[in-house]
């Protein structure tokens, strides 16, 4: 009976000096008061009352959300800026022997470095340079975090906080430069309306001078039609009234007409002369050469 109590003790102590670390962590291990080993992710032996687990850590990266920090810029303005670090264990052992209470440490050197970067600049630069204050806030922590075993990953300024009377005047200058920056685009919409404006009249007087062009040129070409058109119409009549004359000549060329019928057609010829508009009439004294003159006129007809 006593052989099983004792067995079953060694077999409890066997048992519980196996030790498994889960992944992404690791332990730090003493051996009688000093550091022996850094255990990763697997199975592992304890030799009891000689070697101990110091401290257990995650190693994966891990958020620091600090609490708002009082800064003062270059230009005297009191402010609170909220910091958030992103850190990772990479040596267990430094981080286990580096530093007393590291988050403490972390916390600190971060309210130290942010209140010297923020010293050097000004209100309106600390509001605008968020990422210049990152970067620099990340290479200073992470190489004085180095010896720690703690790699710092990220910095980020989470709440920048400046005073009641600081953000009114600054809701005051935005408020202007929202209504300056309107009233400059209602300036541009209202320039480039009288723009669109002045060049549609400018293409509808254009618009309308060829118009006018185009009229003219029409009407000047439809008098000209006119005019041709005219003027072949009267020589046509002339030819017609000359053709007629020649055909009415033939005729009594053909017909013989004796020296009392031409003597009478050329009174009659004389009539419509005057046609009744000639206030004078010669008349030739001798009748024999009215004659002979009509004669002329037949023989001239008879040669043509």
């Amino acid at each position: 009976m006593p052989f099983l109590i004792g067995f079953a003790v060694v077999l409890v102590i066997l048992i519980a000096c196996i030790k498994i670390v889960p992944q992404a962590r690791a332990s730090v291990v003493e051996r009688l008061g000093a550091y022996h080993a850094t255990w990763k992710t697997g199975m592992h032996i304890l030799i009891p009352f000689i070697d101990r687990v110091a401290k257990s850590m995650s190693l994966k990266e891990q958020v620091a959300d600090f609490p708002p920090q009082p800064v003062i810029t270059k230009d005297n303005v009191h402010m609170l800026i909220d910091t958030v670090v992103y850190y990772q264990i990479a040596d267990p052992k430094l981080y286990t022997y580096g530093v007393e209470l590291p988050m403490s440490a972390i916390e600190n050197l971060t309210t130290t470095t942010l209140r010297n970067i923020i010293g050097e600049l000004e209100l309106d630069s600390t509001l605008t340079s968020r990422d210049i204050i990152n970067t620099k806030m990340r290479s200073i922590l992470d190489e004085a975090t180095d010896p720690w075993g703690i790699k710092i990953n990220r910095v980020e300024l989470k709440n920048i906080t400046p005073p009641k009377d600081i953000q009114e005047a600054m809701e005051k200058q935005m408020r202007a430069e929202r209504e300056r920056r309107e009233k400059i685009l209602q300036a541009e919409g209202e320039k480039k309306a009288a723009i669109l404006i002045a060049e549609g009249q400018k293409e509808s007087k254009i618009l309308e001078a060829e118009a006018n062009k185009q009229a003219a040129i029409l009407n000047a070409e439809a008098e000209k039609e006119a005019k041709i058109r005219a003027a072949e119409g009267e020589a046509e009549a002339i030819l017609k009234v000359q053709k007629a004359t020649a055909e009415g000549i033939k005729l009594i060329n053909e017909a013989s007409p004796t020296r009392e019928v031409l003597a009478i057609k050329s009174f009659e010829a004389l009539e419509r002369v005057a046609d009744g508009k000639a206030t004078k009439i010669i008349v030739p004294s001798d009748l024999q050469n009215l004659s002979s003159y009509t004669a002329v006129i037949k023989e001239s007809a008879e040669d043509k």
